[in-house]
């Protein structure tokens, strides 16, 4: 993570959770992250996507909308969409978080980079019901507020598999799932 309000929400996420694998939705304290709130968001994870249950206002200034109950992919650009519904699916099954690089670009030319950080929550010890966010830009935009950008495009993304510990449970199921990755070494006897 390269934003300092990424860091910061990774931070405080990883403190709220303490020992367990996700923290609760009420853990959550908007006073304690005051200063990163005009970048953030909450998903409301549904069977037909996921969508705005809250964005901050810098995000719905970057748009030039009010995106509450908005699909959460209707402001990416087609070709990042079907990534994007892959990684939050990851986030409510797996329980992960991701980090990534964004772009966006407004009608005049104008490009600006961003760094987006979804984390998942349990939601009435459901995890993926409800994810926590941030949209940060890298550089200040002059453009903000008035003219809206146009659809986001996704960089390079990384899965936070140390996010959480090894096993959890997923939607409530009875069988943890296993996060931890092994690694086998055979020895393939050359001399």
């Amino acid at each position: 993570m390269k934003h300092p309000s990424c860091r910061g929400l990774y931070a405080y996420w990883t403190e709220r959770r303490g020992e367990r694998p996700i923290p609760e939705r009420g853990d959550i304290e908007p006073a304690a992250i005051r200063n990163l709130l005009g970048d953030s968001f909450v998903l409301s994870g549904t069977p037909d996507g996921c969508r705005f249950r809250v964005a901050g206002t810098r995000i719905c200034a970057l748009f030039g909308r009010e995106l509450r109950g908005d699909p959460f992919v209707s402001i990416w650009h087609a070709d990042s969409a079907a990534l994007i519904r892959d990684a939050l699916a990851a986030v409510a099954e797996e329980g992960i978080g991701f980090v990534a690089g964004v772009e966006a670009q407004h009608g005049g030319g104008l490009a600006a980079t961003f760094e987006l950080l979804v984390l998942p929550l349990s939601y009435r010890g459901m995890v993926g019901a409800r994810m926590l966010g941030v949209l940060a830009a890298f550089e200040r935009l002059s453009w903000l507020g008035m003219w809206p950008a146009e659809s986001l495009r996704l960089g390079a993304l990384r899965y936070l598999t140390g996010a959480a510990p090894p096993a959890i449970k997923r939607f409530g199921a009875a069988d943890p799932i296993s996060l931890r990755r092994t690694f086998t070494v055979i020895d393939g006897g050359l001399v």
